[in-house]
């Protein structure tokens, strides 16, 4: 239910108060809840936190629970998981409470709106409510309930039309004892159009008439808006302007002016017109935005070759602006025909400082990119075989009308305009020769005739005095369709937050505030931009940067239309599952007796986490376990975090312990990264240890176990590819690209961080899930919502310049 989805500070005090008490005891009570929730970054609370909640007890009217209530509601914390929460610590009484008291709860989802019509017209006042079963409804004039057949019903009916109608309506919705107010809607009585003005202000007596109406424009980027709405009214009117529904206080004269337009001022603009007895709204004017100023001649293209001589072509004749035309047509929606995108983080270089970051980064940006549906691959440490196959896979996937993404984090660096993405493997004195040419990559995805191609580079932008080659990419095409957006600025440097456990870089836990808003996508990243000028650390040392010669209002959120290319959008699915199959859950059975169940959960597109956990055993068992050992030497294991209690004693800090085995049933864990390296079949031994009850010694029994190639091992990225591939649409059969199912969670590392600056921790969470079948999933579904700090904790943190130690440039 919708319900359960908003805030808990939607609670009435009363509820707050009564849930407080519950929760102020010490075997059961705000304690365990506040560890509960800290399974969720952002409502961790810190020592300091709940030092504070502990000292409430000494005020006479203070409460432990009341304090650490109100701080989860500060970060807007839902009822579903404050539930989910109270379950988890079996807090009985306050799970009963809160399920009676939301499932009671009214809340009004339509309100009644104002409304003026002509004596003997017709009026409808909707509430529409949503509550328990059987809501009743009462509609009253100022202080007298109307009795008629309507006023008892979620529309209430006015016709015909009469002065004894006007005034102020509300609508009470209650059930049983709860009961909640709908806000005030006011019915007024105008005269008809085609009343004289003389007769609509007779004497003293009051009225309100707009009789110039804002019209619809087409401006370029850079010129000045005036927008005018002017009403005869008694008393004098007062103007309201609203920009798509969210009013502008700055503006309250009947004249809109805004010097300098960008797009983000594209839009509808409404006029809200009122005064003590009336208020009426203008009609809408849309406003669009184009790319330069023309003028009034005719609309000419000019060829400006060296060796070609002028040419002009009218497109819409003479004496027509194109920007006339377009005001006339509004814009049509923009879709594409598929979503993918590539996120490759490096942390462990072999050669160079080594980054924290990226882990949580990727993580992030995977749970945001497939909540809008992206095909999402996320790859971790990647040398530059590994990256070249990638990008190729990932080319594979792109065709005409795609959004393509690429987002990158790691060392970087860029020379003479280009931007190079370097490999974990890179030399100490790296060159372009030893990297990737993000421009090389852009000029690939051209040739697919993609629909967006968006560049989300999180690196260091510093000149490589090693390298004094000028790279000459491809000859671009005029697309129209390209963004960059850099973490920082030319010749600058891009920074890590630095947690205990898990690390963030700035960029992402800004552009994490945005990246799912549904504005253009240069508008969304200029917003992160102003975002990242506010905050205080960043100041003077890290600007977002932002190149793009997008002319459409193409925007991450836009829907996906496959009917022109349905074919190639079910391959694409099926190359994304096939190469992220989780191997399917095995039980063993050994000759003592016992049953030994493996699961599998994916951490990244090339991180899994096997889990053993032990089904059954005879009663003369007394202790037992089952250990993974034997591993190949082509996959990342380190044996010091293998076989673990816990998913973070094995060295995964993303995945939570959930909807897995009880505490009663332990399990171990152990993780295995670099699965791209894997040639072979992924083989192991499960040693099963235990001891019977009338004997001290230990006995071993051991079985090999043999599950394939997993996730995108399949794919083999540590062979060579062919220097050019063939298009998407005519390589389907026989080639299986990287992508993301539903047992999968993509990440990335996080680029170029130059330097670190300490924080309070903060963990990402992602609940692993176990395969019981590999059968190939035909649609991705959504991960778990990223889970972390809110825009406002980080503006609101407290940096300090002297915490700074380890603040340094790799």
């Amino acid at each position: 239910m919708e319900v359960w989805k908003v805030s808990i500070a939607a609670l009435s005090e009363e509820v707050l108060a009564r849930l407080s008490k519950m929760l102020d005891n010490s075997t059961c009570g705000w304690r365990q809840l506040a560890s509960a929730v800290s399974e969720e970054p952002k409502l961790r609370c810190s020592e300091g936190e709940l030092t504070s909640c502990s000292l409430q007890v000494l005020s006479a009217a203070g409460s432990p629970g009341r304090t650490l209530l109100a701080r989860l509601a500060d970060r807007s914390c839902s009822l579903d998981f404050l539930l989910q929460c109270l379950r988890k610590v079996d807090h009985q009484e306050a799970v009963r409470y809160l399920t009676t008291t939301v499932a009671e709860t009214i809340r009004i989802m339509v309100h009644p709106q104002s409304q003026q019509a002509t004596v003997g017209g017709r009026v409808v006042l909707t509430c529409g409510a949503a509550g328990p079963p059987g809501l009743s409804y009462q509609w009253f004039r100022g202080k007298e309930e109307i009795l008629d057949e309507t006023g008892c019903t979620p529309e209430l009916v006015l016709c015909p039309l009469s002065p004894v109608h006007q005034g102020h309506y509300i609508c009470r919705v209650n059930h049983g004892e709860n009961f909640i107010f709908s806000q005030w809607a006011q019915v007024r009585l105008v005269h008809s159009a085609g009343s004289s003005p003389g007769s609509l202000f007779p004497g003293s007596a009051s009225g309100l008439r707009i009789i110039h109406q804002p019209q619809s424009r087409a401006v370029s980027e850079g010129d000045s808006l005036f927008l005018e709405c002017k009403a005869e009214a008694n008393p004098p009117a007062q103007y309201e302007w609203y920009h798509n529904t969210v009013p502008m206080p700055q503006h309250k004269t009947r004249s809109l002016k805004i010097p300098c337009v960008t797009t983000a001022h594209r839009g509808q603009y409404k006029c809200k017109v009122f005064n003590f007895y009336h208020e009426v709204w203008s009609d809408t004017a849309t406003v669009i935005i184009g790319p330069s100023s023309i003028t009034d001649a005719s609309w000419v293209e000019v060829d400006r070759g060296l060796d070609s001589q002028e040419v002009h072509r009218s497109t819409f004749g003479p004496g027509i602006n194109p920007l006339q035309k377009m005001a006339n047509q509004p814009p049509l929606a923009k879709h594409a025909t598929d979503k993918v995108a590539l996120l490759i983080g490096n942390m462990n270089y072999l050669y160079h400082t080594q980054l924290s970051a990226p882990i949580a980064d990727v993580h992030e940006l995977t749970n945001l990119l497939r909540q809008m549906d992206f095909k999402v691959v996320s790859l971790l440490d990647l040398n530059w075989q590994e990256m070249h196959s990638a990008v190729t896979e990932f080319l594979m996937l792109l065709d005409k009308g795609v959004y393509g993404l690429l987002y990158f984090a790691g060392h970087g660096y860029e020379n003479y305009g280009n931007s190079f993405m370097v490999p974990i493997d890179a030399p100490a004195s790296y060159t372009s020769e030893h990297c990737l040419c993000v421009q090389n990559i852009l000029t690939r995805m051209q040739e697919k005739k993609t629909g967006l191609n968006v560049f989300l580079l999180d690196m260091c932008r510093k000149r490589n005095p090693n390298d004094d080659v000028i790279v000459q990419p491809g000859l671009l095409k005029v697309t129209a369709n390209i963004v960059f957006g850099y973490a920082t600025c030319v010749d600058a440097e891009a920074y890590e937050v630095k947690r205990e456990d898990v690390s963030n870089g700035i960029f992402i836990n800004f552009l994490k505030q945005r990246v799912c808003e549904d504005e253009k996508v240069t508008v969304m990243l200029d917003r992160v931009a102003e975002d990242m000028g506010r905050c205080v650390i960043t100041r003077g040392r890290q600007a977002l940067e932002l190149r793009s010669n997008l002319s459409e209002r193409r925007s991450l959120t836009d829907k996906i239309q496959t009917a022109e290319c349905s074919a190639s959008y079910s391959a694409r699915n099926l190359q994304w599952a096939v190469a992220h199959v989780l191997p399917t859950s095995h039980h063993l059975q050994f000759d003592c007796g016992v049953t030994v169940q493996l699961g599998f959960a994916a951490e990244f597109s090339n991180v899994m986490v096997i889990y053993t956990r032990i089904l059954e055993k005879p009663k003369e068992i007394v202790s037992c376990s089952a250990q993974l050992t034997d591993f190949p030497q082509d996959v990342d294991i380190d044996l010091k975090k293998s076989n673990q209690e816990t998913l973070l004693e094995a060295g995964s800090l993303l995945l939570i312990k959930e909807n897995l085995p009880s505490p009663e049933v332990p399990s171990l864990y152990t993780r295995i990264r670099s699965l791209q390296r894997l040639r072979k079949e992924l083989t192991f031994t499960v040693c099963l240890h235990y001891t019977y009850s009338n004997m001290d010694e230990e006995v071993q029994e051991r079985q090999p176990v043999t599950v394939g190639k997993p996730l995108v091992s399949k794919l083999n990225l540590h062979e060579p590819r062919p220097p050019r591939a063939c298009s998407a649409s005519s390589s389907f059969e026989g080639f299986t690209s990287v992508g993301s199912s539903s047992n999968t969670s993509l990440y990335d590392a996080q680029p170029g961080r130059e330097s670190f600056i300490t924080l309070t921790s903060s963990r990402t969470a992602n609940i692993p899930e176990e395969t019981d079948s590999s059968e190939i999933f035909e649609t991705p579904k959504p991960l778990v919502a990223s889970k972390s700090l809110p825009h406002s904790q980080v503006d609101d943190t407290n940096y300090k310049f002297s915490d700074m130690y380890n603040f340094h440039s790799y």
